[in-house]
């Protein structure tokens, strides 16, 4: 049993490296520092992070199902080619598809999940003034997972959370800077009160909002994102 518990932290140590080395290299993606095209090496990553090529694997094969890399046989990894105006359209998708999951939320959320809302919504404020950019961008996500989740269409919440892991880089970024997270808050507020409050109209518009909102954040990252 004890080899076996041994195995299991041992296991859970690499998942855990592999998943920081996806965020430090998603990261470096949206703040320009990997050019879409360009090759990601596994020992060049390997080194500059200053870790073994174990995690920059699984962190590469991570990406490249989200598809923010592409892997091709005997071509190795190379960030996807993403461009300013792909950016905007996936935005604009994503903008509309969860406005649409907060128009349903505000009709068919459960008393629960409108009590771990506020929960959420309340943890992000101490975040802010903690100034922990992570902490935000985890609570930020469970956020806007709980309200995709209460459309309770499986269909929509599919096609959602395929989008978002396309943009998951630009909106986690963000919050890098301390008044794009304050702003999300307000925008976050807007959102809560209109879905407590049964207001389908003020839902969609302020969730699609929010999320144009991000597109402009990701444009301050870096001047890869701005529109030529």
């Amino acid at each position: 049993m004890r080899g076996s518990t041994q195995y299991g932290q041992e296991k859970k140590t690499r998942g855990g490296m592999a998943l920081e080395i996806f965020h430090k290299i998603s990261d470096a993606i949206a703040m320009g520092h990997f050019s879409p095209g360009e090759r990601l090496d596994e020992n060049t990553l390997a080194a500059r992070y200053q870790v073994s090529r174990t995690p920059v694997r699984e962190a590469l094969k991570q990406l490249s199902s989200s598809g923010l890399v592409v892997t091709r046989p005997n071509h190795g990894c190379r960030v996807a080619q993403i461009t300013p105006q792909s950016l905007d359209q996936l935005f604009e998708a994503i903008g509309e598809l969860e406005a649409t999951c907060a128009r349903h939320a505000v009709t068919r959320m459960t008393d629960a999940q409108k009590v771990q809302l506020c929960d959420y919504h309340a943890q992000s404020r101490l975040a802010i003034q903690a100034g922990d950019a992570n902490a935000y961008d985890m609570i930020n996500k469970n956020l806007h997972l709980l309200i995709i989740h209460a459309s309770h269409n499986p269909f929509l919440i599919d096609m959602v959370l395929s989008l978002r892991q396309k943009i998951s880089m630009f909106r986690r970024t963000q919050f890098n800077n301390l008044e794009r997270m304050t702003a999300s808050f307000e925008e976050h507020s807007l959102i809560v009160e209109a879905l407590l409050g049964r207001d389908v109209v003020t839902c969609y518009r302020e969730m699609r909002a929010h999320l144009f909102s991000a597109r402009a954040a990701a444009q301050s990252v870096s001047p890869a994102w701005r529109p030529q």
